[in-house]
């Protein structure tokens, strides 16, 4: 019963208007069932062999009639169809009864929340499918861990290493990285990470409806950005070296995910920044503080030479301006 109620308006008309069909041939099949014909009697019982309607009754009051009923119904069809299209403009914005696109979004943020959460069950639910992206990430988004299995490539015979890798909380990540980017990654994972490719083209289970509708989910949990600036603000200040290994070591730090940190900026996921590496890329101060403040679309160019991939992160709506400009300077004294 309660899934019954759960169901939207256009699935209680489909269901009414499949009952109605049936219930009609229902009606019909009995009625059949219960007539009989002597041998013959279709002579002249059959409707193809009854006389019809004289001249003077088809063009009589019975004509009359049916054109009234065409008028009535032409007149109403040029009444409701104007009536409808004027509204609809208000119906899309989700003001009308069936709110329109509004209504499609919370769906889209119901399903994306259902892929989100953890399986409550086991088989998970056919209706509610869950595919457990908060046992990393936390529950709506908060950050979590996740255990990770690293090998050496360089040594072979060397023991794998299980480790706690920090997994990033997604409650931000709407204000981190432009949509097709998210996209990118939730299709295709991240290679050497414990965050696998979710997308049909990666590998993954996910189809492209159901990866917009994660999507959906996370523009929905995300924090207010000058709430989330006040907060980071607050626990990092303005210490380049504190933002560095608060942002960016994650990716441009060996190890610093999961406890073991290498060389500050010797590179990892993210490019290698010591020695010198940020002067050449960005000749200017500016021009590192654009990047690190907005990067830039996919393929497009940045600082010397450089095109964008859509792995790296834009800040401005998570760090203020004083901490972008003091993690440049940080990176800039690698």
């Amino acid at each position: 019963m309660t899934q019954l109620l759960a169901v939207s308006s256009q699935q209680r008309i489909g269901l009414a208007v499949v009952l109605t069909m049936l219930v009609g041939w229902v009606i019909y099949l009995l009625s059949a069932a219960r007539r009989t014909y002597e041998p013959g009697s279709e002579l002249t019982t059959a409707p193809n062999r009854k006389a019809y309607y004289d001249d003077e009754g088809m063009e009589g009051k019975r004509l009359t009639k049916y054109l009234w009923w065409a008028f009535a119904t032409l007149a109403i069809s040029a009444v409701l169809l104007p009536v409808y299209w004027v509204r609809e403009p208000f119906r899309q914005t989700g003001g009308g009864l069936d709110r329109g696109t509004a209504w499609f979004e919370e769906e889209a943020v119901k399903r994306g929340k259902w892929y989100f959460e953890a399986s409550p069950g086991d088989p998970p639910t056919p209706r509610e499918p869950h595919y457990g992206c908060e046992n990393c990430h936390g529950k709506e988004g908060i950050g979590g861990v996740a255990v990770y299995t690293l090998t050496d490539p360089a040594n072979p015979d060397a023991l794998p290493q299980q480790v706690q890798w920090e997994a990033p909380a997604l409650n931000t990540v709407m204000l981190r990285f432009r949509h097709d980017e998210v996209k990118q990654i939730l299709v295709y994972g991240r290679p050497g990470t414990p965050m696998p490719p979710w997308g049909i083209e990666g590998g993954g289970a996910l189809n492209d409806q159901q990866i917009e509708d994660l999507i959906a989910y996370l523009d929905h949990i995300k924090l207010d950005p000058s709430e989330v600036k006040e907060a980071n603000l607050e626990e990092f200040g303005t210490d380049g070296a504190k933002v560095f290994e608060g942002f960016c070591a994650r990716c441009h730090t060996q190890g610093a995910t999961y406890g073991q940190p290498g060389v500050p900026g010797g590179g990892a996921y993210g490019p290698d920044l010591t020695g010198g590496a940020s002067l050449r890329q960005f000749p200017t101060v500016e021009q590192q503080i654009t990047w690190v403040t907005e990067t830039a679309p996919f393929a497009e160019l940045y600082g010397q030479r450089g095109m964008a991939t859509g792995r790296m992160p834009f800040f401005g709506d998570t760090l203020t301006e004083e901490q972008i400009k003091a993690v440049v300077d940080y990176e800039r004294s690698l």
